[in-house]
């Protein structure tokens, strides 16, 4: 399966304009910064991006893409989801955020505690938001089963 034919995924999001040259401030939902590096292609509803250039900026990134030139395009831009394809991961350890959508959760006991309905970035460790509304940090995740299951083991309580 090619670069192209991969599922995407979004990375991010562009948040505004920067100076008079066409860069924009991007909003990046991913911890793969490679995602930013000269010569990557973004894609959205309006069609690829390719980076030109960008750096870290206020906890966000100001990023030149080789399509946007002017600050009356880069306006134009604002709002706009940046998407790219699932990249070639070749490691066990790595857990996908959309192979936990729609998956049971379940402890170790057997008990299914609810569907994962969205997952939230949390500085100590991102939490499953379940539709139970119950909330279990990630590094209580023992086994993913894409889009079906994730086994956890829980402190005693955190269901009460």
């Amino acid at each position: 399966m090619s670069a192209t034919e991969r599922p995407t995924l979004e990375v991010g999001r562009i948040v505004k304009a920067h100076g008079l040259k066409g860069q924009v401030i991007v909003d990046l939902w991913t911890d793969r910064t490679e995602r930013l590096t000269p010569g990557a292609q973004l894609l959205s509803d309006r069609g690829p991006l390719t980076v030109v250039t960008a750096a870290p900026h206020q906890e966000r990134f100001l990023v030149r893409f080789e399509e946007i030139t002017t600050r009356e395009e880069s306006d134009s831009w604002r709002g706009v989801v940046l998407s790219a394809p699932r990249l070639d991961v070749d490691d066990e350890d790595v857990i996908w955020i959309d192979d936990l959508f729609g998956a049971e959760v379940v402890d170790r006991e057997g008990v299914v505690r609810g569907t994962v309905v969205d997952v939230e970035a949390n500085p100590a460790s991102d939490l499953l938001v379940l539709d139970t509304g119950a909330l279990v940090p990630l590094t209580f995740v023992t086994c993913v089963e894409a889009h079906r299951r994730i086994d956890i083991d829980v402190p005693d309580g955190l269901f009460e």
